[in-house]
């Protein structure tokens, strides 16, 4: 306690480090004043009756920063934006120029890659919006919109989420942590007031041994993801002695910090925001007037529905981002060659292409722990409500995962900064 409050006088001592922290907390405020804003000709009993019916729609409130509850002008949220990075990043594994944009050309490379993020977040916002408008029409959540109408509200909310895109960009830029996160983390958070008072509405004191299993079971989720999270594989770096002169230069050694989950909590975000496109598209196809496409859109819906179903996708997609995330953001080739020009190698490893291979080894085998354990924890949510038919607790499950992956990275981002100015 000690420790955080010393660090929190810093923070506020600082005045860098402060005006980053009002500014999160001011762009936090401005996110949750739009997400109160509906949209017009909303049906309030029935969107609570959907809502409450629906875990698809459920989960997808948490890319709206708690804005789809109230079916508000950021119901879309950044959910466009996370899509089109899906798909970026996915066409960097297939286009060289692309990766090479992207890991190889410095901060000019990294602008121009969000530049095409963001040109690609329109038309997804456009398909999304226009969607999203048409079931909840065809739901009774909305009226029945003339064409006008129609364009006015598209218009509305399409803007919405480009906005919540620009508010997450100047997070990541002038605040602390990567703004997205720091979105969706604020969505959860303001969502546990209510959640807390249904829970105390709805107690039922023949269930509380199961409430108190929720609670241990959310304890050692928090206590195990700071532990994955913050470990790490030391790989020993020496540097070879340099003569300049009269002096010598080098001879130390250190160590290059391999995290066991390199990727955090973007595999939760990508894995979830992928189940949810076959789900928006088969429930936009369930009324179809086509026998054959209303047939296979319910098929698709009910085997969303099927828990197992359900946490095996879950679990292979963390499984895989995880993977697929690491791959785009560590690469073994340009450490492998820096440490070469710096002079520096691994004891008992040759410089160049043994080093890669070394690195590129170490990498995988922690990867796969990291990535097998956070896919379990995904899941685990979900093993408990197949036990307890508890529907809320998948949910909270992957609200948890998110939230403690936020707080840690904000954590260390702040230490940085600390240790920043310290020097």
């Amino acid at each position: 306690m000690n420790t955080f409050l010393q660090k929190f006088g810093l923070v506020l001592a600082d005045s860098s480090l402060r005006n980053r922290l009002l500014f999160v907390l001011g762009a936090l405020g401005i996110t949750r004043v739009l997400a109160s804003v509906p949209v017009p000709g909303i049906n309030a009993s029935q969107l609570a009756l959907f809502l409450s019916n629906n875990q698809f729609f459920g989960l997808l409130n948490l890319f709206s920063g708690g804005g789809l509850s109230n079916l508000s002008i950021v119901m879309l949220g950044v959910g466009p934006y996370i899509t089109a990075s899906i798909i970026l990043q996915l066409l960097t594994m297939m286009i060289p120029s692309l990766k090479q944009l992207y890991q190889e050309e410095g901060e000019a490379g990294r602008q121009k890659f969000a530049m095409y993020t963001r040109w690609i977040t329109l038309p997804i916002a456009v398909i999304q919006g226009i969607s999203f408008l048409l079931i909840l029409q065809r739901e009774g959540v909305m009226s029945s919109l003339t064409s006008f109408q129609f364009g006015a509200n598209l218009l509305v909310i399409v803007a919405g989420s480009i906005l919540m895109m620009w508010i997450g960009e100047l997070i990541s830029e002038f605040g602390l942590g990567n703004g997205v996160s720091v979105l969706i983390f604020a969505g959860i958070v303001a969502r546990l007031p209510s959640a807390a008072s249904q829970l105390l509405f709805s107690y039922d004191p023949t269930q509380l041994p199961l409430y108190i299993a929720f609670i241990a079971a959310a304890v050692a989720i928090v206590g195990a993801v700071v532990v994955i999270t913050e470990a790490e594989r030391p790989v020993p770096v020496t540097y070879a002695k340099r003569v300049r002169g009269m002096k010598f230069f080098g001879g130390q050694s250190t160590y290059l910090p391999l995290r066991l989950n390199q990727a955090g909590v973007i595999p939760i975000i990508f894995a979830l925001s992928l189940l949810l496109i076959p789900q928006m598209a088969a429930t936009f196809f369930a009324t179809s007037s086509h026998v054959w496409l209303a047939n296979a859109a319910t098929a698709v819906l009910g085997m969303f529905k099927n828990l197992g179903i359900y946490g095996t996708l879950y679990f292979i997609f963390v499984f895989l981002f995880t993977y697929f995330y690491t791959a785009v953001t560590f690469d073994p080739h340009q450490i492998a060659e820096n440490l070469q020009k710096n002079g520096a190698f691994i004891p008992g490893v040759r410089p160049g292409l043994p080093t890669q291979e070394y690195l590129g080894k170490v990498i995988t085998r922690i990867t796969f722990f990291g990535a097998a354990f956070l896919g379990f924890i995904a899941v685990l949510p979900i093993i408990m409500q197949s036990l307890t038919n508890i529907q809320q607790l998948t949910l909270g499950g992957t609200a948890m995962l998110i939230v403690v992956s936020v707080i840690l990275d904000l954590a260390r981002r702040i230490d940085a900064q600390i240790s920043l100015r310290e020097y």
